[in-house]
């Protein structure tokens, strides 16, 4: 996806200019942003102005990846690993259903191996 690699990088860009500023406060300062934005998102979609909910679901994932971003430049996450996760998680779970395996039991098998994996970084 382009326009995603391309965002990626504006957002780098946008995080260096934000932690010169004094009003940065690390994650937390996305995180508040992105409550803000959800709730613009919810009060345009009931207005039936396309473009305007386009953009503010764009601010949503504006405000997301500047917190992973932000996340990573504090070590707390690898992003590339936040993306493969995902792909993992929620490809194994729509492959499970669509083999007739329930959400429940798909779940139960990845907090499983998410525990083995943890306990294996701590011993």
């Amino acid at each position: 996806m382009p326009n995603l690699s391309e965002l990626l990088k504006i957002v780098g860009r946008k995080n260096a200019i934000d932690q010169q500023n004094a009003w940065y406060n690390g994650s937390e300062t996305y995180l508040l942003e992105i409550g803000k934005e959800l709730e613009e998102v919810k009060a345009e979609l009931s207005s039936g102005r396309q473009p305007h909910l386009e953009e503010e679901l764009g601010d949503v994932l504006w405000d997301y990846l500047n917190l992973l971003t932000s996340l990573e430049k504090e070590g707390k996450i690898d992003l590339e690993k936040v993306f493969e996760r995902a792909v993992t998680k929620y490809g194994e779970r729509i492959d499970g259903i669509e083999n007739g395996r329930t959400w429940a039991e798909i779940k139960a098998v990845q907090k499983e191996r998410l525990a083995k994996e943890l306990e294996g970084k701590s011993a």
